[in-house]
């Protein structure tokens, strides 16, 4: 694969900075934020007065524990506009999620939140192996989903040529890739592996592709995916890190020189690891749930935000700022099959260990009587042998009692026979919500 690694004077300055300097940026920031949230949004202010706490209290960054945590559901309480600490003449464009479980969570940018934004994916996009001049294949989708609009002004800001596919047509992103020749791509790693079967029906040999880096985020991926995509493509893969409640794509990025976890952009978000249960604040290096403080939003600050996702804060790397490993799994799409938790990269993990096999697969929830089930649904790969994938399933069957101590049912599914996502990959179906 060619080296892509941006040059240290293309950094910017808080890039090369010390720990140190980091730390004074945030602390200085932080306590503007909490000012910020407290005068402006009433939901902040009841919240911080439930608990005690005024933004006067915070004199050092450790303080931020004693604040109170945000969700969702706060969110959604105040839905739509209620958390907004500007006044909406003020607000430039919102976003919102998709809201298949309730209300959605809408968040608004000012104009200099949009420029934010934009310099910051632009920063993680250079990170990535990104060059000006590049040509960046948007392969997320566009409208109230943060991904397209994100990766597309981010890219521009860094001066490539974006090239606006959104998700879906699967043919045709084909055809734009071999003819455009992008040497970058945006999208899930889910829906890359759709477009890579997808050339390989078409002939075309995915090694042999412009593609020289592709940006990978929006939900959980492993290990031995990016191993899969990086081997069939000949190019790199990396990890975005990002959410809607708090910017977009663009919060943390792994850096092509060491793709080694996602660097979260300590100089705008500041970072926590707590127990997912009791809330405590849990010191670097211990897995838990991430927590997220805004601090430079204008429109719709964020006050130790839980991401639901599962993670640990790791020393700085290839920049100053605090990695969080890999994310492989979040609190609200874990299993627990009789009294054990399971997680869908697990068998991702597992699956892509077993060469009969392709990485499409769903989860399936039942339960007969009083007990749950899980039936794991897999494509065989292409050109392989029927029987031999059955078997293979029935190792995959044993390798998940071994590795994750639960027994499951295996379906081995003929090509195309897991339906496709043009975003996230939906890995789990429970139908015991159907009964």
């Amino acid at each position: 694969m060619q080296d892509r690694s941006p040059r240290p004077e293309d950094l910017d300055p808080i890039e090369r900075a010390s720990v140190d300097e980091l730390r004074g940026l945030q602390l200085s920031r932080l306590k503007w934020s909490l000012q910020h949230a407290y005068d402006n949004v009433p939901q902040y202010r009841k919240l911080f007065d439930e608990r005690g706490v005024h933004p006067g209290d915070l004199r050092q960054l450790s303080d931020l524990g004693t604040f109170p945590s945000t969700d969702k559901a706060t969110l959604r309480a105040n839905y739509p506009f209620g958390m907004f600490a500007v006044p909406r003449e003020r607000i430039s464009r919102v976003h919102a999620s998709s809201g298949t479980t309730g209300r959605p969570t809408v968040v608004g940018y000012t104009k200099d939140d949009l420029h934010t934004w934009a310099r910051l994916m632009a920063r993680s996009i250079r990170a990535s192996g990104g060059r000006p001049g590049d040509r960046v294949h948007v392969a997320y989708g566009y409208g109230l989903f943060t991904g397209g609009l994100g990766a597309h002004y981010g890219a521009e800001e860094l001066g490539c040529t974006v090239i606006p596919v959104s998700g879906g047509m699967t043919e045709r992103q084909v055809m734009l890739i071999k003819d455009f020749e992008p040497e970058i791509i945006m999208v899930t790693p889910s829906y890359m592996l759709a477009i890579v079967d997808e050339m390989e029906r078409q002939g075309v040999d995915p090694r042999a592709t412009s593609l020289r880096v592709g940006i990978f985020g929006a939900e959980p991926w492993t290990q031995d995916l990016r191993r899969e995509i990086e081997e069939r493509l000949d190019m790199h893969a990396l990890d975005i890190y990002g959410l809607s409640e708090v910017m977009g794509p663009g919060v943390a990025t792994e850096c092509i020189e060491t793709k080694d976890g996602p660097h979260v952009w300590e100089d705008h978000f500041y970072p926590e690891i707590i127990d997912p249960l009791s809330g405590a604040v849990l010191p670097d290096g211990e897995v838990g749930e991430l927590v997220l403080t805004s601090l430079t939003k204008q429109a719709m600050p964020v006050v130790r935000y839980r991401t639901r996702d599962l993670t640990r804060l790791l020393p700085g790397t290839a920049r100053p700022m605090r990695r969080i490993e890999k994310i492989t799994g979040r609190t609200d799409d874990m299993m627990i099959l009789r009294g054990v938790n399971v997680f869908p990269t697990q068998i991702e993990e597992l699956i892509l260990r077993t060469p009969e096999l392709a990485p499409h697969f769903q989860c399936v929830l039942s339960r007969a009587g009083r007990l749950d089930a899980l039936t794991v649904k897999v494509e065989r790969r292409a050109g392989s042998d029927p029987a031999v994938a059955e078997q293979a399933g029935n190792d995959l069957v044993t390798a998940i009692k071994n590795n994750i101590g639960v027994s499951v049912r295996v379906e081995v599914l003929e090509p195309d026979g897991v339906e496709r996502s043009m975003g996230k990959a939906r890995r789990i179906v429970d139908l015991r919500r159907a009964g």
